[in-house]
This record gives C-alpha cells, sequence and structure tokens, in this order.
C-alpha cells in the first residue's frame, strides 16, 4: 500500500477515541453473539431435518361426479314455433313437468286430424290383408279337394286299367284255345277228306267237317279281334290315367298360383298395414313431443330460446336446468410432468374461491379453511388446455363440504404425497426436480427416483 497521506493510522491511540472500536474490542459481547449465531445455526439445522410433506398443486372448478347431475341443456327433437312458457328462470320442476308447449312447422304434419286418417288407413288396410288372407285359405282348401278327387280319379283308372290287362289275359287264353280248335278242325277234316276219297266216309260227313274247319276260322278271327279291342282298352286307361295327371295337375296348378299370388298381395298388405302402423306410432310420439317436459326433477337456469312464435330447428336447445340432486366433485388440472404422482385414492386438500383458507404446503395438519378429498379418476387424453384432468370427490373421513358452494366455483387442490426432509425439498426446488415418485400403499412395491 502506498503511503500517500500524512496521516498516520497505526496510531492505537487515536482509534481508541471511537465508540465503535471499543465495542469491538469488547471480547464478552462478541462472545455472547458467536453463542446466538451457533443457536440459530442449530436451529437452522434441526429446522432442516423436520419432514416436508410434498404435493401436487393443480387448479380447476366444482362439477358433479354423476354425469346425469351436471347441468344440460333441454333439446327439442323436432323443429318447431314456441306457443306457451309453463315456468320461468329460476323455478324448481320436478320430472315430467311441462316447460314449454310448441307447434309443427312442416307442412304435412299440419292436419289436425293426422292420427285419425292415419289410423282409417291401417284399419282399411288390415280388412285387405284379412280378405287375401281368406282367399289364400280358401284355395288352400280348394287345392286339397283338387288332389283328393285327381286321387280318387286316378285309383278308378288305374281299376279299369287293371280290369283291361286281366280282359287281354282272358282273350290271349281264349284265342290260344280256338287256335287248338282250328287245328282239331283242320286234322279232323283232313282224315275225313281222306276217308271220303278212299269210299269209308260220306260226302255228308266231309262237308261237314268242313263247315266246323270254317267255324274254327271264323272263331280264330273273332277271337283276335277281341284280343286287340282288350289291348285298346289297356291304351285307353293309360291315356286316362295320363289325362287325369295332365287334368288336375293343371287345376292344381293354377289353384297354387292363385294362391301364391293371394298370399304374396296378403304379405305386401301385411307391409303397408306395419308401415303405417310405424307412420301412426311416430305421429303419435312426435305429438307427444310437442310438450317439453323436465327429464328429472331440476332448477331452471336460464331459457335458451325467448318469446311466443320464435321458430327454432331441431335439436336446438330449448332451456338449461340444474338438476336438484347433486353428488359435487373436483376437476382439477395437473401438469404432465405430475401424471405418475397421481393414484386413484390419493389424499387431496382442497379450497374453495369465496372460502378463508390458510394452507401450509409442508404441514397439511396445521392448514386452516381447507377440506378434504380422494382423487377418483385419473384422465389418461390431455385435455385442450395441455394438461391431465383428475376428478376428486369428498373424503368420507373429513369434514363435509359446504353446502352452499355451486358447480363451476373455482377450486384450488393440493394431491398429498411422500414425506421427505425440508432440505431435500429445498434442494428439489432449486434443481428444479419433480416430486418422488413412489406407489402408494397397496402396490407391488416402492420405489423412489429423482
Amino acid at each position: 500500500m502506498l503511503n500517500i497521506s500524512k496521516s498516520n493510522l497505526d496510531n492505537e491511540d487515536e482509534l481508541n477515541e471511537f465508540n465503535s472500536m471499543q465495542n469491538v474490542k469488547d471480547r464478552v459481547r462478541f462472545l455472547t453473539f458467536n453463542k446466538v449465531m451457533i443457536v440459530l445455526l442449530i436451529v437452522f439445522l434441526v429446522f432442516m431435518f423436520l419432514p416436508w410433506t410434498q404435493n401436487v398443486r393443480g387448479t380447476g372448478n366444482v362439477t358433479m361426479l354423476d354425469p346425469s347431475q351436471r347441468p344440460q341443456g333441454i333439446q327439442s327433437a323436432i323443429p318447431g314455433r314456441i306457443e306457451k312458457w309453463y315456468v320461468n328462470e329460476g323455478d324448481i320442476v320436478k320430472k315430467g313437468d311441462t316447460i314449454v308447449y310448441i307447434s309443427e312447422i312442416k307442412s304435412e304434419y299440419f292436419d289436425p286430424d293426422l292420427l285419425d286418417q292415419t289410423q282409417k288407413q291401417i284399419n282399411s288396410k288390415a280388412f285387405s290383408q284379412k280378405s287375401y288372407e281368406t282367399k289364400a285359405e280358401a284355395l288352400m282348401r280348394n287345392i286339397e279337394g283338387l288332389k283328393l278327387e285327381r286321387r280318387l280319379k286316378l285309383e278308378q283308372a288305374q281299376n279299369k286299367l287293371i280290369q283291361a290287362k286281366l280282359k287281354v289275359e282272358s282273350d290271349s287264353i281264349d284265342l290260344e284255345a280256338v287256335k287248338i280248335q282250328l287245328k282239331i278242325a283242320e286234322r279232323q277234316f283232313s282224315r275225313t277228306d281222306t276217308l271220303e276219297r278212299e269210299g269209308l266216309k260220306s260226302r255228308v260227313d266231309r262237308e261237314d267237317k268242313e263247315v266246323k274247319l270254317q267255324q274254327s276260322r271264323a272263331k280264330l278271327i273273332s277271337q283276335q279281334n277281341k284280343l286287340i279291342e282288350s289291348k285298346n282298352e289297356v291304351l285307353n286307361a293309360e291315356i286316362e290315367i295320363n289325362r287325369i295327371n295332365t287334368e288336375y295337375g293343371n287345376k292344381i296348378s293354377k289353384a297354387e298360383s292363385d294362391m301364391m299370388s293371394a298370399k304374396s298381395s296378403q304379405f305386401s298388405t301385411e307391409a303397408d298395414v306395419a308401415k303405417l302402423e310405424n307412420m301412426y306410432n311416430n305421429y303419435r310420439v312426435r305429438d307427444s313431443i310437442r310438450y317439453i317436459r323436465a327429464p328429472q326433477d331440476g332448477f331452471i337456469n336460464r331459457a335458451i330460446q325467448r318469446g311466443i312464435g320464435e321458430t327454432f330447428k331441431e335439436g336446438a336447445e330449448i332451456v338449461s336446468i340444474m338438476p336438484l340432486k347433486n353428488d359435487l366433485a373436483v376437476e382439477t388440472f395437473i401438469r404432465p410432468i405430475d401424471l405418475p404422482l397421481m393414484h386413484p385414492g390419493e389424499d387431496v386438500r382442497i379450497i374453495f374461491d369465496g372460502w378463508p383458507a390458510i394452507f401450509f404446503s409442508g404441514w397439511p395438519n396445521m392448514s386452516f379453511g381447507t377440506y378434504g378429498g380422494k382423487v377418483v379418476a385419473v384422465e389418461r387424453n390431455i385435455s385442450p388446455n395441455g394438461k391431465y384432468r383428475v376428478l376428486i370427490k369428498p373424503n368420507p373421513e373429513d369434514q363435509e363440504w359446504p353446502e352452499v358452494i355451486r358447480a363451476g366455483s373455482g377450486a384450488k387442490t393440493f394431491a398429498l404425497l411422500k414425506d421427505v426432509p425440508i432440505w431435500y425439498e429445498i434442494w428439489r426446488q432449486i434443481n428444479g426436480f419433480p416430486p418422488d415418485y413412489y406407489i402408494p400403499e397397496g402396490g407391488d412395491k416402492k420405489s423412489e427416483k429423482k
């Protein structure tokens, strides 16, 4: 150091004149300060080893656990025009109470007697269907009668055929007998003729034998004619059988064709009746849904469609209703990095907007104004806001949630994780590490990762 100044700073007598120098040289006060700092250091070190509960923070709002209990809009299934309101905003309605009456705006439904006219068409078609059914049954009986008649006629013709065949057989036997007689007559005539030439027989005997020979020849020709006639009768009987089969086959085919036509008309009419009945039921249901009714007990939040005579399309929302029965829940959103730490059944502390609360994230037991909850479900698909949705229900072992909170109220959530020393939590926060990964009790194993 350069000795530029003329003043001598090494002179202790001059420094002792200052009070600050006298206090610095006061050994008793210096020792007291050191003791205080050592005690504070020990307290700080002890504090660093106190347990700290890690948590995952999220923000969300109050909702309903059951989807059917959430606020809903009541839509109209048909387009129409508002004719009359039966409720006001803020009214409480029961299930089935009429909310609004609407009228039709489509021309095909303007007829006030549409249901009666459709019913008349159904009755007419049903009568036509019954007529075709009766006709088909009559034709079926006619077919059965024709089949029976054909069977009897065929039996009769078969009998005639058998008779004709037997007659052919009989005539054939007679023909053989006549042939034998002819041969005998020829031999007798030949012997008589020989004897007559020898003078042993008279001419009269010869002529008598010749007459008998000619008679036998005539009988042969006659018997051959009978045999041919018998064979013709057999052919006629066979032709009659074929004729009966053809005739009654045509009659039965025509009757069956008429029956199938009647049945076809019957089935077609049945389809028309079914179509008309479907239309009738659609008209009846459509007529009933002109009165829009409350699907469940609820509170009328807001009328979407206003005024009398206002028209709307099908599916348009008419009124918003809030069900009276509700099981409150909280839907909160967490960062993707915290998703592996959330499990169903995890304890969660909740702070509702508008309710005073003092929350110590590391010591939840010392908090005031918070309410308990348990994780019900963790969404597996990321939400449009870039976070994952977690659904929380009230903890039955904790105090009940306030009765006056409503769906849509804001809420802050703190999912309680494992306990770690404070120094470790400070070190984790400084390094930007997520809370320790762990598997809750009841899992297969426990593990920790940084």
